[in-house]
């Protein structure tokens, strides 16, 4: 299968966000250079990855609390890593507007098939389509 350029970079942020996650949130660059080390073959299309995990990461308290808000019933500390990540690499790129809402959502939901669980794609969704809804861009 071939990725359009922007879907591997949205699966590379993805990694890199998960990796400074559950490495207890050290600077992006650490983790860019280790995930340097693991995967050589990555330098040419980890930069533009790394401006999007860094650009999340430096806002994931805002993000944190929007997205908790969103989750009817559910403590977002319940929600798995992978999709606390993907729902913050969502939610960016909805406040970014660089693509349309749409695309943003069905892109999440996308890493959701790829990396997460069974049931993470109708609940990335759900969520998604609501914070759109909510900033008025569905």
């Amino acid at each position: 299968m071939v990725l359009r350029a922007e879907t591997r970079t949205r699966a590379r942020a993805l990694q890199l966000l998960y990796a400074w996650d559950v490495q207890g949130r050290p600077p992006m660059d650490q983790v860019v250079r280790g995930m340097l080390r693991g995967h050589p073959q990555w330098r040419p299309a980890i930069e533009r990855a790394a401006e999007v995990a860094r650009a999340v990461a430096a806002g994931v308290e805002q993000l944190d609390r929007r997205i908790a808000d969103a989750v009817d019933n559910w403590r977002l500390q319940r929600v798995g890593v992978i999709e606390q990540n993907i729902l913050r690499l969502g939610l960016h790129e909805l406040d970014e507007a660089t693509v349309p809402p749409k695309v943003a959502i069905t892109e999440a939901v996308q890493l959701a098939h790829w990396f997460a669980g069974p049931k993470a794609p109708a609940f990335i969704n759900g969520v998604l389509d609501g914070l759109a809804h909510r900033a008025g861009r569905l």
